[in-house]
């Protein structure tokens, strides 16, 4: 006897992610109407179709909203499949891309978005240096995984190194209103690192 496909919890979970996507998807809309400064977390709850409590049960913060997303463990498992005799910059370099290639072909214009404000709102890009110390200690803690050793320095130098080159590329696709193929961008950044 089989039970249900989707046990409650799972729909629960599915529900939980709907809610979060839309408000993220709101705010976004909003944030490029009326600029980031303006919009108000009421605004975007209103906008969700959710209450401030429901919002802040999902993003602590308005930053928040722009700022999160659910790459993180795609990295993670991305870095993990990479042999362990590769190099941890070249591990890294395709992780990255083979990862940024499957958020480019799905979620591309959400990319954009949030790159564009995370980099032009004060607010938001003076949590950038944060936000990228977290990643890089998320990189290399995986790099370290991947190869069964410690978190040492070298580690900590290739993972800021490929953070460092992301971001650019980033920056510069922002710059570009999003015209470059970023996906190919990425590989031209990490060739002018270990050329």
């Amino acid at each position: 006897m089989n039970g249900p496909e989707t046990p409650p919890e799972g729909l629960r979970a599915r529900k939980k992610a709907q809610t979060r996507s839309t408000i993220q998807a709101e705010a976004l809309r909003l944030f490029l109407s009326q600029g980031y400064e303006t919009t108000t977390v009421d605004q975007i709850a209103r906008a969700a179709g959710v209450s401030s409590m429901t919002f802040f049960r999902h993003f602590p913060t308005k930053e928040s909203v722009v700022e999160s997303d659910d790459y993180d463990l795609l990295i993670i498992r991305l870095i993990e499949r990479r042999p362990p005799q590769e190099h941890p910059l070249t591990a890294l370099h395709h992780a990255l891309a083979e990862g940024l290639a499957a958020v480019y072909a799905t979620d591309r214009e959400a990319l954009l978005v949030r790159t564009r404000l995370i980099l032009r709102t004060p607010a938001l890009r003076a949590r950038l240096w944060e936000n990228q110390h977290a990643t890089e200690q998320m990189l290399t803690t995986a790099l370290a995984a991947r190869s069964g050793g410690e978190p040492d320095l070298p580690l900590r130098v290739f993972a800021s190194a490929a953070l460092a080159a992301l971001t650019t590329t980033l920056a510069v696709w922002v710059d570009g209103d999003g015209e470059g193929h970023l996906p190919t961008l990425v590989d031209e950044a990490f060739l002018a690192l270990c050329p």
